[in-house]
């Protein structure tokens, strides 16, 4: 066993409706299919008359309800655009716990793989059963922010595509893996596990995540990617972050030859914490929206 530490067709919908600078939204909560027709949860906010979408996927060990992800959407709905997050298929919540780790047999068969064909899925689905909008943009934070990078070269959709925002986002996938004899270990054993420091536990991934990396490495390469995007790609970094270092935001800037725009002190989170119980964004996920907002 390796231990590694690390920091729909189904109708079942919410609706209400709030005032946001006396404008109305309606908020949803549904559910979609993703990769391998698993059934996972997205929220999105329609203003009346916006025009673009703004799709937030989540990053390692995420969901959609994490910390202050709920006062991200307020801030751009109030912006005028509508906006959804969801939760990727593998997270390892479920339906009915979905911002528990619950679900492991489903966290350990996760894959980079999975989580692309959940945004494409995702966006499908919206673009079937609400409508289509003159631009999606795409904010992906850490693991996210490489999937929005990759989701990008399968755009096939009626809506055009907009900017790829990377909030703290990795710029590869291969660094993620163990070397040598620990990758050994865990083509033998079969599975490894990783350690959630929030929540304590020790979850699984088994070793078709890695398989599935070598198998797809052509369809799994952010800076090769993100290089066809050029200007498209929005790059924003905290210069605190010690989960991704900031030197991955400057190799995504030498590849796309778009410019970082760090936000000074900000650690891997923006200074958001799980749960977030204040009703108000922490300052450094504030500015980082206001910057994000500039470039959409």
């Amino acid at each position: 066993m390796i231990l590694v530490t690390f920091g729909s067709a189904q109708t079942l919908f919410i609706l209400c409706k709030v005032h946001v600078n006396d404008q109305v939204k309606t908020m949803e909560k549904n559910i979609f299919i993703g990769a391998q027709q698993r059934k996972a949860l997205y929220a999105l906010t329609q203003r009346d008359h916006a025009k673009e979408l703004i799709v937030f996927i989540h990053g390692f060990m995420g969901f959609m309800d994490w910390g202050a992800w709920h006062l991200v959407q307020d801030y751009f709905n109030a912006a005028g655009y509508d906006f959804c997050r969801f939760n990727l298929s593998h997270n390892g919540t479920t339906l009915a716990q979905p911002t528990e780790f619950v679900d492991l047999e489903a966290f350990g068969q996760n894959t980079y793989s999975f989580e692309i064909a959940d945004t494409l899925q995702l966006i499908g689905h919206l673009e079937a059963t609400h409508q289509t909008w003159e631009r999606i943009h795409l904010i992906g934070h850490s693991r996210g922010g490489g999937t929005a990078i990759l989701s990008s070269q399968h755009w096939n959709f009626k809506s055009v595509l907009g900017q790829v925002c990377t909030w703290a986002g990795i710029c590869d996938i291969a660094r993620r893996f163990p070397t040598g004899n620990e990758l050994s270990e865990w083509e033998k054993s079969g599975i490894r596990f990783v350690k959630n420091g929030r929540t304590n536990q020790n979850l699984p991934q088994q070793y078709g995540l890695y398989a599935d990396f070598i198998a797809n490495q052509e369809n799994l390469a952010i800076l090769k990617t993100a290089k066809k995007l050029g200007k498209k790609l929005s790059v924003f970094h905290g210069d605190q972050d010690l989960s991704v270092p900031i030197s991955e935001a400057y190799e995504l800037e030498e590849a796309s030859s778009t410019k970082v725009l760090e936000i000074h002190g900000a650690d891997h989170v923006f200074g958001a914490t799980h749960p977030w119980e204040k009703d108000t964004l922490p300052p450094f996920l504030e500015e980082l929206c206001e910057k994000t907002l500039g470039k959409l």
